[in-house]
């Protein structure tokens, strides 16, 4: 609670003991400095301050800070002011002996002339060439510039005279290209929209892994994986580009995550040929944006022998293999052939085991 008082009332120190207990947790209103210095020299004046026992001093400063909003440390300098004799007052503003300025406001609106003609050149270089200006063609009007500082310089150019004299500057605005429609696909039941993921195989012994481009159809659940070296436009484009052309009905929608390798003017440019609408992934979006690739990536991609230049089952018996598990209990692999009818139903089972 904030209130204002009158004090006036307030004739002995008994009185201002009771306000003292009577005000606590109650907020006083800090005055403005010049009325809190006069209502200070006039209560130390009215109760003889000079004349006050050690207790009553307190007391007084007490209540002091308390109806002005001082700290206690202010209060007593401001006390120790006014017995000293001193007229209280705001002693803030300009210094009476100001440190001398070096550079001028002609040397500043000089410095703007040159940033004008050279366009705003960095720091060494906007002064090199005042040293040069001063030193090599003897103007003497560069004569201070020339032994500037680089951080006094860009002093300098945040002073008002300079933005006097250069105008408004303008900061550079970040150029938005939007690429796509963050927004849900709705196929109402028609083949054509597709939802794409990227997955990496792994790396082995140092040596990097491919990456497969899985691609399904969010209604019939059709499906292509493609595979590439590197995840980069030069090997993802063509790539991306066969498995779009492998697809049995018309391209009507792209469904991909916020991966740059994705969201760019080269997908958007091979998509507007075939007049596909974009769907870069929603921002918050949950559970997840891709959920047939995602599933796709865990049901086919990971478990496919195909895709495993290394699986598991070639490892030496009792050596653990390249994912981290033992091999003891998997089911033998016979060369690199694929796993067919019954033997890869038990070797997908035991994986999971």
């Amino acid at each position: 609670m904030i209130v204002m008082l009158q004090t006036q009332g307030l004739k002995t120190l008994d009185d201002i003991r009771g306000f003292l207990a009577g005000s606590q947790g109650v907020e006083i209103k800090t005055l403005e400095r010049e009325v809190a210095y006069a209502f200070i020299a006039e209560t130390l004046r009215r109760f003889g301050y000079a004349r006050l026992g050690r207790t009553e001093k307190g007391l007084l400063r007490a209540y002091v800070g308390k109806v002005t909003g001082l700290s206690r440390a202010q209060s007593a300098r401001l006390v120790a002011r006014h017995l000293a004799g001193e007229r209280l007052q705001d002693r803030r503003g300009a210094p009476a002996r100001p440190f001398a300025r070096r550079y001028t406001p002609a040397d500043i609106r000089l410095l703007a002339e040159v940033d004008a003609l050279h366009g705003n050149l960095s720091g060494p270089a906007t002064r090199k060439l005042c040293e040069r200006a001063w030193e090599v063609f003897g103007d003497a009007r560069y004569e201070r510039l020339a032994g500037i500082s680089n951080g006094h310089l860009y002093n300098l150019r945040g002073s008002q005279t300079y933005q006097r004299c250069r105008g408004r500057v303008d900061k550079t605005r970040a150029v938005q290209i939007r690429i796509g429609e963050r927004r849900r696909p709705r196929p109402e039941g028609r083949p054509g929209f597709l939802r794409v993921d990227s997955v990496h195989q792994g790396d082995f012994d140092g040596v990097k892994g491919l990456y497969h481009i899985n691609l399904v159809d969010e209604v019939t659940q059709f499906q292509f994986v493609g595979s590439v070296e590197r995840i980069s436009e030069h090997f993802l484009l063509p790539v991306l580009a066969a498995l779009l052309d492998a697809f049995p009905f018309v391209i009507l929608g792209f469904h991909s995550d916020n991966g740059s390798e994705y969201i760019n003017a080269r997908v958007a440019a091979l998509l507007a040929k075939l007049h596909a609408e974009f769907y870069p992934s929603r921002a918050r979006a949950a559970p997840t944006t891709t959920p047939w690739p995602e599933s796709k990536n865990g049901s086919v991609v990971r478990l496919s022998p195909r895709l495993q230049p290394h699986p598991w089952p070639l490892c030496p018996a009792g050596r653990a293999s390249p994912s981290g598990s033992s091999n003891r209990t998997k089911p033998p692999m016979s060369g690199n052939q694929p796993l067919v009818g019954r033997e890869r139903r038990r070797h997908r089972r035991s994986r999971f085991e």
